[in-house]
């Protein structure tokens, strides 16, 4: 199984302290992606660099592209702030191999978009198995698809995001994430994204804080906080072990602000973009600043 002795890219520049922002808007183009974050009052953010919900996109252009890495130096945000993320239909465990080869390119296009705005990391959720083959075969098509990208890329981490197991998702256990990073031929190019209403309603118990600790003891175990590249900071709609993805506002679902506080208070979450992707934006920069207000 999976090599912890094998330790991860160390990204440069990494300071210890907690980076809070939310997933913003880039209408008008993904150069205004900071100037947003900016607006709220965020030390990090998310955001997609294409959009998220279409197969095929525009190249960005030199302007785009130079735009982008100017506002992100103004605004002080460097690549390992930043947690972008790839498109809702790609699939990287799906059986088909006409479906699985449209979401392999489209994966690869998001990596080298990624490339071009200098960003060192992106964020996925990892694939379904669609009832058509088994959990396991589905995540060596996943690993397999992730060596493939690796191999005509340079420098960005792949971030797997764990889900809530809703329908034939995959990696809403950690030992389904260990597994694709076990198979993975760099692991300093692979990484973790955690979100914590996902991991709520997979079963996870982070609002009582014996269950809070116990879970991050086990991912520690399993796959190692060095691994961690960043998080989502969503409460959930939906109550522990569901299995549904439904997010909430901070305090206003079944997870409450306990947990949000634990998380704010403890190093081992330091150096990672910690984003909301909560419902209703226009209380971001009110939550991003009620987070910064945990920080012991």
């Amino acid at each position: 199984m999976y090599q912890r002795n094998v330790k991860p890219l160390i990204t440069p520049f990494k300071k210890m302290t907690k980076y809070i922002g939310a997933h913003v808007s880039t209408s008008g183009g993904v150069e205004n992606a900071p100037l947003n974050a900016k607006a709220i009052g965020a030390t990090a953010f998310a955001l997609f660099t294409k959009n998220q919900r279409q197969w095929v996109a525009k190249p960005l252009t030199r302007e785009n592209i130079s735009k982008f890495k100017k506002h992100c130096e103004t605004a002080g945000y460097e690549p390992f702030q930043i947690l972008p993320h790839d498109s809702y239909l790609i699939n990287l465990g799906n059986p088909d191999k006409s479906a699985l080869e449209k979401s392999r390119s489209a994966f690869l296009d998001e990596m080298q978009r990624c490339e071009q705005l200098g960003l060192d990391r992106l964020n996925f959720h990892p694939g379904s198995h669609l009832n058509k083959i088994g959990e396991e075969e589905s995540m060596r098509l996943i690993a397999e698809s992730i060596n493939q990208v690796l191999d005509q890329t340079h420098g960005v981490i792949t971030v797997i995001e764990n889900t809530a197991g809703q329908g034939t998702n995959l990696g809403y256990t950690f030992e389904q994430i260990a597994y694709i990073i076990d198979l993975v031929k760099d692991k300093s190019r692979v990484g973790v994204c955690i979100d914590t209403c996902h991991a709520f309603t997979a079963g996870y118990d982070l609002k009582s804080r014996e269950g809070f600790e116990e879970t991050f003891s086990h991912f520690e175990h399993l796959i190692g906080f060095e691994f961690l590249k960043g998080m989502h900071l969503n409460d959930s709609k939906k109550e522990l072990g569901t299995r549904v993805d439904r997010h909430d506002s901070l305090g206003k679902g079944f997870l409450g602000m306990d947990h949000f506080q634990w998380i704010m208070a403890d190093s081992r979450f330091d150096g990672i973009p910690l984003v909301l992707e909560t419902p209703d934006d226009s209380l971001w920069a009110e939550e991003i600043s009620l987070l910064k207000s945990f920080v012991k």
